[in-house]
């Protein structure tokens, strides 16, 4: 017997109505705005309301860096919040909205997997509430009122050639990466090079993820440097009198989405920034709202923890004053055997030699985030059929050593219930000390920053600038935004800028080959590698595996 997909296990479920569902966390009728029987909005302005003084436990989820082995990082994170409310405690999930690229292009849904998925999947993955399209509408009425601008006479004296603003779109499409746009006659604008990235790379949407409310994203959005005059001073969305409109299109968006899990737990699914790109973690309004209502919030960042953990809680911790309880690292015996050399199509073998070879690369992660970050961990396994009983003990002999337990996770194929061992450790967790540190502080320089995140977080000898770097460094320490924290655009599959390099490499340097300024969400971008904001589809696209039927049942997300 073949198991069933995620999709076939999702439409088979029968959810309960999401009026139901805001009950569980003490909301009337009044206080969501329904889209549909299973999906509604809440309004953000809830978190005004007292909470009789609830102080709720916030617990992150993190992983591995990511291999083609599957490591189900959401899927833990589903899970383990059903196994917490197996055991009669007033959960909620906190998750990021899927973005149509992966979706369509290589990695799939992002909704979980098995028995422990938030539902309805189809929706979730594909358009859900429009917010991406409103985050893209914004983006993009930026760049329309910019170019305008310019046409119109270019009043602020824009220099076209120094524009930093680009257009965005929610699809992985390497074919607008770079675009001339503008062409034809005088009334049809001013040519010049321009480019698109995706959605969730946006500035909109990061600025959008760490907004305390409207009034706070309407001024993030002010921020926003879309380029620089002819004297070098840098020109802003609210010089362009635009962060007005753009935060009346998102003030929808900006009310965070409910929906549930297979098991009926609530789940808030809301913002979706990468994590290679951009700083990889669901709204701090979401996350905030989640804790207001629920004793345990379990929320994840992005990737591996190199980088979604690193940066939830340098950025989105630093920015919105949150302090996680806890942390899960997921791990799979199959990614750990494929870090230590191991080919995709002989993972199901026992091999413990490839096992120790690949385990550094865990081990490296639990150490960032209990010694640099000094936050209580557990290594979750996500558990496969294949996985030997020697191979588990393997993981847990060497994790021990660090102090750190690991707990089985069986949520893939047992729900809820496969996730209470794990749960119970957590619960341990958030009652053990906590000495939460960042791994550096505000007052540091850009390159002091850069460095710290690059030597103590990835292992690396050091940090080399590009001349253009180097130059771009300059410019943003005379403008005055040293103090601000760095989102570092590397590679989510190794820890190094070469996502050839497995395991825990050493004697490395990473070079930064780019630096920019995201002024309205708050942070200096890094990108190191071949890291790029348009990914590509691959050779045969995920996109070609879906289809629809003539009652309008979805087939082939996964």
């Amino acid at each position: 017997m073949g198991f069933k997909s995620d999709i076939e296990i999702a439409q088979e479920a029968k959810p309960q109505d999401i009026r139901e569902i805001a009950k569980k966390l003490g909301l009337g009728e009044d206080d969501i705005e329904l889209y549909g029987k299973y999906k509604a909005k809440v309004d953000y302005n809830l978190l005004k309301r007292g909470n009789g003084g609830k102080k709720s436990k916030l617990i992150l989820t993190t992983a591995i860096n990511p291999t083609p082995a599957g490591e189900g990082k959401t899927t833990t994170t589903i899970g383990v919040a059903d196994g917490l409310a197996k055991l009669g405690e007033n959960v909620l999930v906190a998750l990021r909205e899927p973005s149509l690229g992966p979706v369509f292009g290589i990695k799939g849904g992002a909704a979980g997997g098995g028995y422990a998925q938030v539902v309805p999947m189809e929706d979730i993955n594909l358009h859900f509430t429009g917010d991406f399209h409103a985050i893209g509408a914004a983006n993009n009425l930026l760049a329309a009122m910019l170019d305008n601008h310019i046409h119109q006479g270019n009043e602020l004296g824009i220099d076209s050639r120094s524009i930093t603003w680009r257009r965005c779109v929610d699809m992985n499409d390497r074919q607008l990466r770079n675009v001339v746009d503008g062409l034809g006659s005088r009334a049809d604008g001013v040519a010049r090079e321009d480019g698109f990235d995706i959605t969730v790379a946006s500035e909109v949407m990061a600025a959008f993820c760490l907004a305390s409310d409207i009034v706070d994203l309407k001024a993030r959005l002010g921020r926003i440097i879309v380029g620089y005059n002819f004297q070098g001073d840098p020109v802003t969305a609210e010089q362009l009198k635009s962060n007005g409109a753009m935060a009346a299109l998102l003030k929808d968006a900006l009310k965070p989405n409910l929906v549930q899990t297979l098991e009926g737990t609530p789940a808030f699914v809301h913002g979706g920034p990468f994590a290679n790109i951009a700083h990889g973690c669901n709204s701090v309004i979401a996350t905030r709202m989640a804790m207001h209502f629920a004793d345990y919030v379990v929320t994840e960042g992005g990737f591996g923890a190199d980088l979604g953990a690193e940066k939830f809680l340098d950025i989105k911790c630093r920015m919105a004053d949150l302090k996680p309880d806890a942390v899960i690292i997921v791990a799979t015996v199959r990614a750990l055997k494929y870090n230590g050399g191991v080919p995709k199509d002989e993972l199901n073998n026992e091999n413990l030699e490839a096992l120790e070879a690949g385990l550094p690369n865990l081990l490296k992660h639990v150490e960032n985030i209990t010694q640099v970050f000094k936050l209580p961990a557990v290594v979750a396994i996500n558990e496969f059929p294949t996985d030997t009983e020697a191979e588990v003990n393997l993981v847990k002999e060497r994790c021990k050593e660090l102090g750190v337990n690991v707990a089985l996770s069986q949520v893939w194929a047992k729900g809820g219930e496969g996730g209470i061992e794990l749960a119970k450790e957590v619960i341990r967790l958030t009652n053990e000390p906590n000495e939460f540190e960042f791994c550096y502080e505000d007052d540091l320089s850009i390159e002091d920053k850069i460095n710290a995140i690059a030597t103590k977080i990835y292992g690396a000898d050091g940090v080399d600038f590009t001349p253009q770097a180097r130059k771009e460094l300059e410019r943003l320490e005379k403008l005055g935004f040293s103090h601000m924290p760095i989102c570092m655009a590397k590679t989510q599959y190794s820890l190094t800028d070469d996502q050839t390099k497995l395991g825990r490499p050493t004697g490395f340097r990473i070079t930064v080959r780019q630096l920019t300024v995201s002024a309205g969400a708050g942070f200096i971008v890094a990108l190191t590698g071949a890291i790029m904001k348009m990914p590509g589809l691959p050779k045969v696209p995920a996109a070609e595996r879906i289809d629809v039927d003539e009652n309008g049942i979805i087939s082939g997300l996964f």
